[in-house]
């Protein structure tokens, strides 16, 4: 199972990191091993001292599509998660501007929060565009999105990756995140919403 994801698919989102805007979609991976346990609190690495959040919603794949089109990627799935994209910002920054690959900044243990459970799409009103999600910090609300402001919709995406990556039974996507990233801290409670219901609940250490 591999974690496939989006990287500034949400204009505000790009601006307040100071990226441009892409033009196609951005994607990376995330190990399996980076699955936070369920039920265990997110430790802060002890390397980075700017470790951020970034709430996104979360696509099961269902089956497995190679060159699919963006016509057909929706039979690939049908339940919907909510995530974290946990983010090493300040080793990110410097991999950056040293022209390096940042997984580190992204692929350590624990630095993808999945929601322990996916609700059918159906549920949820059955458009995947037309989705509202937020993150609480501590009981405040710090990031919301709506999966409308997405600059490329999951169906793209799935087709998007299918050219270069095969997608497989139970793979991931990580759709992206709006504004508002921000550090966390020990001691911080994170609570994920999505269409009005709690998904996760987190606390950091």
């Amino acid at each position: 199972m591999k974690i496939v994801c989006i990287g500034r698919n949400y204009a505000d989102h790009a601006k307040e990191l100071g990226n441009q805007v892409p033009t196609e979609p951005l994607f990376f991976f995330k190990p399996e091993s980076a699955i936070l346990h369920r039920d265990h609190p997110f430790a802060i690495p002890e390397w980075t001292k700017d470790c951020h959040h970034e709430v996104e919603v979360v696509v099961r794949l269902e089956r497995a599509a190679k060159w699919v089109s963006p016509e057909h990627a929706s039979r690939c799935y049908a339940t919907i998660g909510l995530g974290i994209d946990f983010t090493a910002r300040d080793v990110q920054a410097e991999l950056k501007a040293a022209g390096k690959p940042w997984e580190k900044a992204k692929a350590f243990d624990g630095a993808a929060v999945v929601s322990p459970e996916f609700m059918p799409l159906t549920e949820l009103g059955g458009n995947v565009q037309d989705l509202s999600f937020s993150l609480l910090r501590n009981g405040q609300e710090v990031q919301s999105g709506h999966t409308g402001d997405m600059l490329f919709g999951v169906n793209e995406l799935i087709a998007h990756v299918s050219r270069y990556s095969t997608w497989k039974t139970g793979d991931l996507l990580f759709t992206g995140t709006p504004a508002g990233v921000g550090q966390v801290q020990s001691g911080d409670h994170l609570e994920g919403h999505l269409g009005g219901r709690v998904m996760f609940s987190v606390n950091v250490v």
